[in-house]
């Protein structure tokens, strides 16, 4: 079950300016900033009412984001939603045609299990599901 919009991804170049400009935006400073050595990317997390804005730039020349910005540039990269039990939810649209970009779970940021749904099956739109690490 779908439980919240759990944040958007915003792939940047540089993320300490779009943190300053974010802040500005948004008028508050952000609550995280986290490296996924896994991805190789650095975040940087704000609160938006009940959701977030994920900011997201790559540390390594091989890693999604840096990959995803030499060929879209700067904008949205996914959308996030919560669910109260990723695995099941995995099976349920892999079961339903979803092409799912990892077979199980792994560890994303912000303290969550995170799996992909492929753009080409969600109407060019790439999906995160998240269920936060108890």
């Amino acid at each position: 079950m779908f439980t919240n919009l759990e944040h958007l991804g915003l792939a940047v170049h540089d993320l300490e300016a779009a943190t300053a400009l974010y802040t500005i935006l948004l008028n508050q400073e952000p609550y995280k900033k986290e490296h996924v050595a896994s991805e190789g990317v650095d975040t940087v997390f704000f609160r938006v009412g009940g959701s977030k804005i994920e900011l997201l730039a790559g540390t390594t020349p091989d890693s999604a984001i840096t990959r995803y910005l030499s060929k879209k540039g700067e904008g949205i990269h996914h959308v996030a939603f919560e669910v109260a039990d990723i695995r099941a939810t995995m099976a349920r649209l892999k079961e339903q045609g979803f092409m799912l970009l990892n077979e199980e779970p792994k560890r994303g940021a912000d303290n969550k299990l995170v799996c992909f749904v492929h753009p080409k099956s969600a109407a060019g739109v790439l999906v995160e599901l998240c269920q936060e690490i108890v």
